[in-house]
């Protein structure tokens, strides 16, 4: 029986980021645990890293079934299906037997048990899988494992209009695999979680669920939450039973500060989500799952442009899938199946604005190609090696008339109040522009027009390239990009740029990101002109 359809809920600009880290932030979270599976618990001064290996063995920055089982949710979801309804149940189980049948690198032992059983019985794909779950469940006693929790988080971002249909979704995907009370409650939870984190940017919606639940069960969870908060995560284990591997999850992240904004000194509160996924690896064990679990929540609290883009660039994995394309899976589940009138996250191209391509050497490098989304899209060639993207862009590679071009993706959106991470990013994106150099590679750096954001992270690779002040390198900025220059119509743009590169002894000040100091300095009187405006994203 079909369900009455769940809204899905207009999101700005930082709820469709944060809509966007949930599936990238899994992933990101199971690749850094992937080496470290099975393994002692890591001393605080031993530091994960995305080096592959693991039972895979798999390569630097690969997946693991964590993420792999969540895309096979995702690649239905991301249709603006119904989760509760047996068409989407079905295809997710049928989803589920191509991906054990053809792609799958190891997987748990209930999981391979109820897949294989399933695809010996009659019936629908999805009912047959429900009914060899609850099989397995009645005849073990340790039916409880954290295979369901692991894949939950795309199923919040399929009903962020109603938490009532959440939490039935996320029962009802539970039950195709693990359907034992502790399972279901625990994946209602992480959803409620996620799913509070992307429309409203805060954790509480993992305490908030627990109103969603039975209530002769909710006094039981609210005490296992109690006791991840006191205990670190190795405290927890057995952290393969779905319980633990909650806890863990939970104490990773609610027992790791959140940093300080001072950017001079690289204090950024979106650093809470690599040191959180750092702390759920240390704790050992089922390290994949914990911090994939972990950087599901993590992901949806501090949005796609909180996940260091080193990272971003590394991961990968089942099926052939980039970062680009699990935050496009991601935005389409949060969005019902649709694409926003530029056809994005979908369109092979996103539509320039008529601007024409154009290409400046970076005045302090001149092996940084300053461009905009014209060029970029063109199918003339490019000197370049590289490619740094600070807007939206399309699914077809960039520079088609350039081969073997590495692209590096950055959320940056050119409005005002809209990136919650503004600082983080523009230095993640320089920083990205630096190691590309320092490989020896050119580089082109570009936004959509090539006017504000494109000349604000050139500042910042100006400072840490050569130590060149805000206040020169944007001079000579606008000296070569002459009348495309629109940075002074975006102030939380510029005051990032200087607060950046401010020595680090005058750093002393907490800022909250996107608001300018009294201190900071304000634009020339010749930067004060009118923006006329082109599409931010």
């Amino acid at each position: 029986m079909a369900h009455t359809p769940t809204p899905h809920p207009h999101l700005d600009a930082r709820a469709a980021d944060r809509a966007a880290g949930v599936l990238l932030g899994a992933a990101v979270g199971d690749a850094l645990g992937v080496p470290y599976e099975f393994k002692a618990t890591l001393s605080e001064d031993q530091q994960p890293r995305m080096i592959g290996g693991g039972l895979g063995p798999y390569e630097p920055g690969e997946y693991s079934d964590d993420t792999q089982m969540q895309v096979c949710i995702a690649q239905v979801a991301a249709t603006g299906a119904d989760l509760r309804d047996p068409e989407a149940l079905d295809a997710i189980a049928a989803n589920f037997q191509g991906w054990l049948s053809e792609g799958a690198s190891d997987v748990g032992n209930q999981t391979s048990l109820v897949l294989s059983t399933a695809a010996r019985a009659p019936g629908s794909a999805g009912t047959a899988m429900r009914e060899a779950a609850r099989e397995y469940t009645a005849g073990n006693a340790r039916s409880a494992g954290n295979g369901s929790l692991m894949r939950t988080g795309i199923v919040a971002l399929a009903h962020l209009g109603d938490a009532a249909a959440m939490a039935e979704a996320a029962i009802a995907v539970s039950a195709l695999t693990h359907p034992d009370p502790d399972c279901v409650d625990a994946c209602v939870l992480w959803c409620s979680g996620i799913r509070t984190a992307v429309l409203y940017g805060t954790f509480d919606g993992v305490r908030d669920g627990l109103d969603l639940l039975p209530a002769e069960r909710q006094e039981t969870w609210a005490k296992r939450l109690d006791e991840a908060e006191a205990n670190p995560p190795h405290h927890f284990g057995n952290n393969g039973w779905v319980v633990h591997a909650l806890q863990a999850a939970w104490s990773a992240i609610t027992r790791t500060a959140v940093p300080e904004l001072n950017p001079a000194e690289g204090g950024f509160p979106a650093r809470h989500l690599r040191l959180a996924l750092e702390a759920a690896v240390r704790a050992g064990t089922d390290t994949d799952t914990v911090a994939a679990i972990a950087g599901a929540l993590l992901g949806a609290r501090w949005g796609c442009s909180g996940i260091p883009l080193e990272w971003q660039q590394a991961v990968n994995g089942w099926p052939g899938l980039t970062g680009a394309d699990l935050v496009r899976l991601a935005v389409l589940t949060a969005r019902g199946g649709n694409d926003d009138d530029a056809g994005w996250p979908s369109a092979p191209r996103v539509p320039d604005g008529g601007h024409p391509g154009f290409a400046i050497p970076h005045p302090h490098d001149d092996g940084v190609i300053l461009g905009n989304l014209a060029l970029a899209q063109g199918t003339e060639p490019v000197d370049v090696d590289a490619v740094v993207s600070l807007c939206r862009v399309g699914s077809d590679p960039l520079l088609p008339g350039t081969p073997d071009v590495e692209q590096v993706r950055v959320w940056l959106v050119d409005s005002e109040g809209a990136n919650a991470n503004l600082h983080h990013v523009v230095d993640q994106a320089a920083r990205q522009v630096l190691r590309l150099r320092q490989e020896g590679k050119r580089v082109l750096l570009h936004c959509h027009a090539g006017q504000s954001r494109t000349p604000a992270v050139a500042a910042v690779y100006s400072h840490l390239a050569t130590g060149t002040d805000a206040q020169s390198a944007l001079r000579d900025l606008r000296r070569a990009l002459t009348g495309g220059w629109h940075l002074h119509a975006h102030p939380e743009l510029q005051s990032a740029v200087h607060d950046l590169t401010a020595p680090a002894a005058a750093a002393g000040t907490r800022i909250d990101e996107g608001r300018r100091e009294a201190s900071d300095p304000e634009p020339d009187a010749g930067q004060r002109s009118r923006w006329d405006r082109h599409p931010g994203w």
